[in-house]
Formats: C-alpha cells, structure tokens, sequence
C-alpha cells in the first residue's frame, strides 16, 4: 500500500513539472499577445514593454527545459518575441543577435510546423524582421553601404516578394552596387506589377543592360516601355539613342511614321522624329572627325546636311501645331545654325587673296543665321534659364558679329547657378 501510494506522488510530481514548463510557453504566448495588443498605443508603452520583457523570461525558460524545447510552437514563439525585441531596438550592436535569434527559431518553426498551427504567428513575426531589415537598408543605403543595403533590402523583399516597394529598394540598391545581374531581375519583375514609377523603372533597366553590354535586351525594353508610356519623352529619346547605337534608325523611323499616321496633330512625335534625324546628322559629326579622306568627307558632310534638313521639317511639323513648343524651338534653331557655322567657318579659312569669295561666303552664312534667329530667340524666351537655349542664341549673335548683343547673353550664361 504504501509503495503504491509512494508511486502515485512520483507521477504526481512529473506531471507537476511538464505542467510548469507548459506553464512557461503559455505564459510567454499570453504575454507577447498582451504586448502585440498594447505597442502603438502611447498611453500603454510601459505596461507593453513589461509584457514583452516577461515574454522573453518565460519563453527562454521554455526553450531550455527538454520537455518544450523541440515544440513547434515554443520556436514560433520565440520567434515573434525576439523579432519584436530586434525592432524595438535601435543599437546595431544589440539588435543583431536579436534579429539572428528570432530568425534561426522561425526558420526552425516552419520546418516543424507542418500542420500550419502557428503559421499567422510566424507571418507576423517575419514581418517584424522584414521592418527590421528594411530600416537597416535605409540606413546602409544612405552611408552608401550599397552591398549591405542590398542584402537588407533583399529580405524584406523574401518576405514580402509582391510589396513593389521591397522589389525597388532591392534592385536599386543591387544597381548602385554595380551587382547587375540582381539589378535587372529585380526591374524585370518591378515592370510586370503596377508599380506607380514604371515609367523610370524601364528607363533604369535599359540602362542596367546598356552597363552589361547587352543592346538587344536595353532596345527591346525601352521599346516595351515606349509602347506603355508612350508620352514620356525619357524613353523615346533612349530608344532612339540605342537605334541609332545599333544601326536601327530606320526601324524607330517606321514606328514614329505609324504613330502619326494614326495621330496626325501629335507634336512630340513629330519632335520624335526630328529628333532621330538630329542623331544622325550628330553620328555624321563624329564620322567626320576621324575621316581624313576628301571624298569620304564630302559624301559625309552632304549626309550630314540631308539629316539636318530632314530634321527641321519635322521639327517645323511640331511648331506649326504648337509654336511654344520649346525643345521643338530649340532644335530647329540649332539645325539651321548648324549649316550656318559650317558656312562660316568654311569662309574664314579662305587665303587672303579671296577676298571677294570671302565676302560672299560669310554673306551667304549670316542670311543663314538670319533664318535661324526667330527660333533662337524664341526659345530663350521660352526658358530663359536654359543654357542650350542661351549658348545657341550667342552662337548667332557671334556670327552675326553682334558683340554687344554676344556679351550681354555670356553674363546671362555666367549668372545660371553652376548645377
């Protein structure tokens, strides 16, 4: 009898003790949810703070007893109340082991957590650790930390792949790094979503693959961009740039002529259009410098003047619907006074003795000139800060030998701030 009775409080007292570390994990569980349901209320920073403070003492009892240890929950749990206590945080010092422990239990209770008892606690508290890491990148990223800042950025984006503002902060960070591999699959997802700055994203991975050397995929994502954004000029000037890069004037042509075919009185994209000519007179300038050969540069120069000329009338396309139009004013002025300066400097290379062909060549250039003053002052009164518009305007005046007028535009030149 009495060994039975001596039996009975044995198995009294072991269940006595699985019962207090039990105990431990329920209590840590009660506290963290009092916390959750207190922090973000001023009024109860204090009370929440304590229960989080008790929430670690038990959960650590918990984990260190072998009868909790090894339970999915007590790791999901523990989980939740290091992540919070990551956050809350501010020390980096500190923070980390915080952050490292909160992340090793929750990867441990998914792995356990089979039949998704606690998978709403593991969520919320793996979005405690995205904050943390998102708040780490911000500060990583502004200290120029470019490659800390990416791997910061890039698990809050694993946590939260859909938020297109993780997938962002990810790929710019990984750009600034010079890490183009993950700068480019973070934009090419970033444009599949509708992320409100698409426009620029695009134009950010052109330029990620023009850095990688890759001009087949920049042309096709600029061109899909183009097709999304059709009115941001940014896009359709890159497309035309990597066209002309890669010998395809002809093809951004043919889409510029079909749109105004379906769009007769649109402005831009006769700009568009004076603009891809512009480019190709201006790869003509750069051919003509590096040509020594007289009959290569005559067959040059006459291509560079066709380009011009074509330019201008598609730029005189788009003032005819908007005489305002300052880029369009700007670069029809600049396409005429460019035969202009030509003329102009072509007859001051003349020999002395030529006096009266001089006189007739720079006759000839200053009407030129003359043709082009309208437009270049225009755009001057268009944007009177603009340093194009005002270096242009005092190229006309020094061909027209108006140095008074040349000198008042350098002092306006002179006055724009330095930026």
């Amino acid at each position: 009898m009495k060994i039975k009775l001596l039996m009975a409080g044995l198995l009294g007292l072991v269940s006595a003790t699985a019962f207090a570390q039990k105990g431990e994990l329920n209590n840590a569980k009660e506290e963290y949810e009092k916390y959750s349901g207190l922090r973000g209320q001023p009024a109860m920073a204090t009370m929440a703070n304590q229960s989080l403070t008790n929430a670690k003492t038990s959960i650590d009892k918990a984990a260190a007893n072998e009868k909790t240890a090894a339970l999915p929950l007590t790791f999901a749990v523990k989980g939740s109340i290091y992540s919070a206590l990551a956050l809350q945080d501010t020390v980096a010092t500190t923070s980390l082991p915080l952050f490292t422990t909160a992340d090793e239990a929750l990867k441990k209770a998914k792995e356990l957590d089979t039949k998704g008892e606690s998978k709403k606690m593991i969520d919320d508290a793996y979005l405690n650790l995205a904050q943390y890491q998102l708040t780490k990148g911000v500060k990583e990223y502004s200290s120029a930390k470019y490659d800390l800042a990416y791997r910061s950025f890039d698990y809050y984006r694993t946590v939260l792949p859909e938020d297109t503002n993780a997938i962002y902060y990810t790929g710019l960070a990984a750009a600034n790094a010079k890490n183009y591999p993950a700068a480019i699959s973070n934009y090419s997802k970033l444009v599949t979503t509708k992320y409100s700055k698409n426009a620029g994203v695009y134009l950010d991975l052109s330029s990620l693959y023009l850095a990688s050397k890759d001009t087949a995929n920049a042309l096709k994502t600029v061109a899909e961009g183009v097709s999304k954004y059709p009115t941001v000029s940014d896009l359709r000037k890159r497309e035309i740039e990597i066209s002309l890069q890669t010998g395809k004037e002809k093809e951004v042509l043919d889409k510029i002529q079909a749109a105004l075919a379906a769009d007769p009185k649109n402005k831009t994209l006769y700009y568009y259009a004076g603009l891809t000519y512009s480019q190709t007179a201006d790869t003509y300038v750069k051919e003509l410098a590096a040509t020594k050969d007289a009959a290569a540069k005559a067959k040059l120069q006459t291509s560079k003047a066709d380009a011009y000329v074509k330019a201008g009338e598609m730029y005189k396309k788009a003032l005819e619907i908007d005489p305002n139009y300052f880029e369009a004013n700007l670069n029809y002025g600049y396409v005429i006074l460019n035969p202009a300066i030509d003329a102009y400097n072509a007859a001051n290379k003349l020999p002395a003795n030529k006096q009266k062909e001089y006189d007739a060549a720079i006759a000839k250039a200053k009407a030129q000139f003359e043709q082009a003053k309208p437009y270049l002052v225009k755009a001057a009164e268009l944007q009177p800060k603009s340093i194009d518009a005002l270096q242009n305007l005092r190229t006309y005046y020094l061909g027209v030998k108006d140095d008074a007028n040349a000198t008042k535009i350098k002092a306006q030149i002179d006055a724009l701030p330095a930026n």
